[in-house]
């Protein structure tokens, strides 16, 4: 199904219950003419605590699996993925009006290009939305750039992993996300700067929930040893990559 985008949602009993409003955000797309979307929804374990949260629509693909976190779900879930591009969407996070057509313009109008991200706002428990002030100007992003800027500035990217948007062949070359316990999504990001080039639309993509139950909030992910080893692997994956010519992409 090549006029198809496949958005992939990883999601874990606790955050089951915010799967309706992500799927409400879905619905709220506009596609041009003859595209549609995919919404493969895989969770990451076997309860039966996510099943009732996944509505009733012929579009959603549900799946179980073992326990891994995210990394593993979101690549396994890529088994049913029938889509030419990918979209990330966090089971607790929604796409704003729009967001899918301004990906998927982004990549049509610029096939040199692999991957597309946008501006994220934060959203909070109070309803409120924050910002963040380092967003690149809108366009063309350059192979690289996304890694040099993460390594000088203390491991945080100009642009959000949680808005990717990225042709599927590449993705599929790169091996799906990083096998790690966190911070998956940003290995998979470098490996992509470190490869092709990428897009930033300005326009704001992502609201990016924030509340005590995230994987992020947890104590665990702020580990100084653990930090330290996966941002230690996937720079050096990206590294490895990016001196490899063989691997840089160029679409059709």
């Amino acid at each position: 199904m090549p006029n198809t985008i496949t958005v992939i949602t990883a999601v874990h009993a606790p955050g089951a219950g915010h799967l309706p409003d992500a799927y409400a955000s879905l619905c709220q797309q506009e596609l041009p003419d003859g595209w549609e979307w995919q919404w493969v929804v895989q969770e990451d374990g076997e309860t039966r605590a996510v099943r009732p949260y996944v509505p009733h629509d012929d579009r959603i693909s549900f799946g179980q699996g073992r326990a891994g976190r995210a990394a593993m779900a979101r690549t396994m879930g890529l088994a049913r993925a029938e889509g030419s591009y990918v979209k990330v969407l966090d089971a607790d996070d929604m796409l704003t009006p729009g967001a899918l057509a301004r990906d998927l313009r982004a990549l049509n109008e610029n096939p040199e290009l692999g991957w597309a991200t946008s501006r994220a706002l934060d959203l909070l428990p109070d309803g409120s939305t924050v910002g963040f002030e380092g967003d690149p100007p809108q366009g063309p992003i350059a192979r690289g750039a996304v890694l040099d800027h993460w390594k000088t500035h203390d491991y945080r990217a100009q642009v959000h992993p949680a808005t990717l948007f990225v042709r599927r062949d590449l993705l599929l070359a790169l091996g799906g996300w990083m096998a790690l316990p966190a911070s998956e999504d940003t290995g998979l990001l470098m490996a992509l700067s470190a490869v092709s080039r990428g897009w930033f639309t300005a326009e704001t993509g992502l609201l990016y929930r924030k509340w005590p139950g995230q994987v992020t909030a947890h104590a665990s992910h702020a580990d100084a040893a653990e930090r330290e080893a996966r941002f230690a692997v996937v720079e050096s994956r990206a590294r490895v990559l990016a001196a490899m010519d063989g691997w840089r992409y160029e679409a059709g």
